[in-house]
């Protein structure tokens, strides 16, 4: 996946608020059986919206900080940000026409 980068909360204000253009957060953990159903079809949405789209990932249990300050209450939750701000935001595997709907819907 040419641009999923992982953040933390040394990158967040950078990788997410400051991008220049629309960012899909995903919130994942390695022990989510969902998350890991839904890793290809990121990927692959990722690949497909490179040009206008960045895709950052956020391992929950390596970031708790940023998981509670975002208010994720289970993964995989994927949101939004357009201009530094949270624009919407999904909770659970979303198949891949669900996915490219909800960014072509906020992004």
């Amino acid at each position: 996946m040419a641009n999923n980068v992982d953040v933390t909360m040394a990158n967040f204000e950078q990788e997410v608020l400051g991008a220049d253009k629309p960012v899909l957060l995903k919130f994942w953990a390695p022990w989510c059986g969902p998350c890991k159903m839904m890793a290809p079809v990121i990927e692959e949405v990722a690949d497909e919206k490179a040009d206008n789209l960045k895709v950052v990932s956020v391992n929950v249990d390596d970031a708790p900080d940023i998981t509670a300050e975002q208010g994720v209450r289970g993964v995989p939750t994927v949101m939004l940000f357009k201009s530094g701000a949270k624009v919407a935001s999904l909770v659970g595997a979303q198949s891949k026409s669900q996915l490219v709907q909800f960014i072509d819907q906020n992004a």
